[in-house]
């Protein structure tokens, strides 16, 4: 039912792995295959977001890197001054 590349780890010795991501749903899809890939092992929010244009189905990642995908610094400054801002103009 899947095929399972391991991402963050062909990036460990010097490959890219999304580039196999990549090449295999290049591959399913010109022969139609059923086939679902999970991209195993992504290591940060920019292997997430390549993983998902290039068509990855599914995929594993640890917390730290889902709390990244919501935790962008510039999205807690933006946050912060806001507040700071709406909290002036109730004065």
């Amino acid at each position: 039912t899947y095929v399972s590349p391991f991402v963050g780890r062909l990036d460990d010795v010097g490959q890219t792995g999304m580039d196999l991501i990549t090449e295999i749903r290049q591959i399913f899809s010109n022969y139609a295959f059923e086939t679902k890939i999970l991209a195993a092992s992504l290591r940060h929010s920019q292997h997430v977001k390549e993983a998902a244009l290039v068509g990855s189905d599914v995929a594993t990642l640890p917390f730290k890197v889902i709390e990244g995908l919501f935790n962008h610094p510039l999205t807690k400054n933006g946050l912060e001054q806001f507040l700071a801002d709406h909290a002036k103009s109730l004065k």
